[in-house]
């Protein structure tokens, strides 16, 4: 899906507050970008053909062999890879709703959809639905598949526990995907990984392009593995101010916002679609909501929600009370 995502930003003049990604948005980067600027020289020269250095700093991390780590473009790219690399297998299945890019790599490679496809694909935590998997519930699904690929992108924005890589590598047949782009909120450089068996991990790096992952953002990648920086320095109290405008937007009338284990949660409007309220949003009052309509299995009266300071989450309830007086 190159149109239809969160972040459409470019889309729109005057937007102040933006609620579509749910990359957190208020991270201190300050180190992270001096030390990139001291280190700008570096795209003199090609990056590493594969990443080794930037793997085995990962490896460490969890406790497993750096044969265990392919480090990718971003969470997408891992996508793609792993779609193309078992395009023999023929058929997928992916659990809705759920991001579209997983159906549109497989797609992409020519796979036919089934209920219990040769790949699996599932979210932990969920987009856009903020729902956690526990992992007897993702071993339990991977029985039905010859490979079952979990994206735990959203790993940083929830207290729930989730699998770790030195877990899940018992089970040969699941691909965890990881992504340093949101755990440190750096959407622009594009960095990723997956955590796998050491075989499967050998047959993606033989799919894999040389130099897939520029200079800059391997540089960055072991910048924010040394430093263990997080992008939310307070997890809980940011996941309690999610609860608090969840409550607030429930108490409007014709909104109902769902639940969610994370920082982000899908909500209905009962006599307005999500394009009117985002149109309305953003013409009046510079604030950007992802229309959540094209998820496959929702609806044009969806919309998701990333929760912001408070100051900002008060502006956007604000906001759409007036769009319901004003109709």
């Amino acid at each position: 899906m190159i149109d239809g995502h969160g972040d459409d930003i470019y889309s729109y003049e005057g937007i102040r507050m933006n609620f579509s990604s749910n990359i957190y948005a208020h991270a201190d980067l300050s180190g992270l970008e001096a030390h990139l600027c001291r280190h700008l020289n570096a795209i003199r020269s090609y990056p590493e053909p594969s990443p080794r250095s930037l793997e085995k700093m990962i490896a460490n991390e969890y406790g497993i062999d750096a044969d265990e780590v392919l480090v990718t473009s971003g969470a997408t790219d891992a996508i793609y890879l792993i779609a193309q690399a078992f395009r023999d297998r023929k058929t997928y299945h992916v659990f809705h709703p759920t991001f579209s890019e997983y159906e549109d790599a497989c797609r992409m490679y020519g796979y036919e959809e089934q209920p219990n496809g040769a790949i699996g694909w599932l979210c932990n935590p969920n987009n856009p639905t903020g729902k956690v998997m526990t992992e007897d519930s993702i071993i339990e699904a991977s029985k039905c598949h010859d490979f079952l690929v979990v994206d735990q992108s959203y790993e940083d924005y929830t207290m729930c526990r989730l699998p770790q890589p030195d877990e899940m590598l018992g089970h040969c047949n699941i691909m965890q995907i990881h992504s340093m782009t949101k755990q440190y909120a750096i959407p622009g450089l594009r960095i990723g990984y997956i955590t796998a068996s050491a075989s499967v991990i050998k047959y993606l790096r033989q799919q894999q392009r040389p130099w897939a992952v520029n200079t800059l953002a391997i540089e960055a990648g072991k910048w924010v593995v040394s430093h263990r920086e997080k992008a939310i320095p307070d997890l809980p109290s940011y996941l309690e101010e999610t609860q608090r405008l969840r409550g607030q937007l429930n108490a409007i009338e014709g909104v109902v916002a769902f639940p969610t284990q994370t920082n982000f949660f899908l909500c209905t409007l009962e006599q307005a679609t999500a394009a009117e309220l985002k149109a309305y949003l953003a013409k009046e009052h510079g604030i950007l909501i992802r229309d959540a309509s094209n998820f496959r299995g929702l609806t044009p009266h969806h919309f998701r929600l990333a929760t912001q300071s408070p100051e900002e989450n008060d502006a956007l309830v604000e906001a759409i009370t007036q769009f319901f007086q004003q109709r």
